[in-house]
């Protein structure tokens, strides 16, 4: 069964397990990279917040042999589960003066996410962008981020120059930075009962891995407030950045022994077979230059 089918027929089967008091409908929503997803939105008149969930992975479940009508309970669980009782009060974010506390900035690719970059507020940065979001916390929906339209500029009156020297002061106090050994990475990433010889895997590659402490969009870090030379002061001198995802990136001591289109094929291997299509930040190699003090875009 194609996805749109299973859409359909999923919402079909959702309006009626919840009854006349709900709506639902099918939308597609294009993700980081230009990525499009299937998502399901469910309108109660109970609820101002309207919940989209992704049908793409239980389509994935339905086809891998899981019963409709069990993947229909997984779905309606998940929204019973995550969708606040109540009305939420959205107010506060008409007022610029309410929401400046915690608008915060994000790293994206250019390539492939022109269509997206057309509608929001950005700054250029070599080959990638650098976004805004507001980082959203409450009790009845948990932390969350709302994305920032060149709409809510206009409603707020502000400008792309504002909310940049807002994200650069609010992004590393909610979010701070960790620089954490590839090997304790790997460490914590690794189930006990796995043998893994990772000293052996590390010796000739002794690799950093740079996030923030929530390991979501973590490779804005590189963008802190002098960060880069604060690392570059730490380990030594220049360094090249391997962009794993959005989430993160790693950083390699130049010793002047690396072989360039090793890395850049271990970049573009990792981004092919390992990180999700909407996680990918680039296929760039990049590198921080402690003489001249800037990142640059080596290919």
């Amino acid at each position: 069964m194609e996805i749109k089918e299973f859409a359909k027929k999923m919402r079909s089967a959702v309006e009626r397990e919840l009854g006349e008091q709900y709506t639902v409908e099918v939308k597609s929503v294009t993700k980081n990279n230009g990525v499009v997803l299937h998502g399901l939105l469910i309108h109660s008149k109970e609820q101002n917040v309207i919940p989209t969930i992704y049908l793409d992975g239980f389509w994935e479940g339905y086809e891998a042999g899981i019963p409709f009508a069990d993947v229909l309970q997984k779905l309606l669980s998940v929204y019973r589960e995550d969708t606040p009782k109540k009305k939420i009060n959205m107010d506060f974010f008409y007022s610029f003066d309410k929401v400046k506390e915690r608008i915060c900035y994000r790293l994206i690719r250019k390539a492939g996410n022109e269509s997206l970059l057309s509608e929001i507020p950005h700054v250029e940065f070599l080959d990638l962008c650098i976004c805004f979001f507001y980082a959203f916390q409450n009790k009845g929906l948990g932390d969350g981020s709302i994305l920032i339209y060149n709409t809510h500029v206009k409603m707020w009156n502000t400008n792309v120059q504002m909310l940049f020297e807002l994200a650069r002061t609010n992004t590393p106090r909610l979010f701070p930075w960790e620089c954490t050994d590839m090997e304790a990475m790997l460490t914590e990433m690794t189930d006990e009962g796995d043998e893994v010889d990772l000293e052996g895997l590390l010796h000739d590659i002794p690799m950093k891995v740079l996030s923030n402490n929530k390991r979501i969009h973590g490779a804005i870090c590189l963008l802190y407030p002098n960060l880069a030379e604060q690392l570059a002061l730490r380990e030594g001198g220049s360094y090249y950045i391997l962009p794993s995802s959005v989430h993160e990136v790693i950083l390699l001591k130049d010793t002047g022994r690396e072989e360039l289109d090793n890395l850049k094929s271990m970049i573009e291997d990792v981004n092919a077979n390992l990180v999700a299509p909407e996680e990918v930040l680039s296929d760039s190699l990049y590198y921080y230059d402690f003489v001249e003090k800037m990142i640059k875009r080596i290919f």
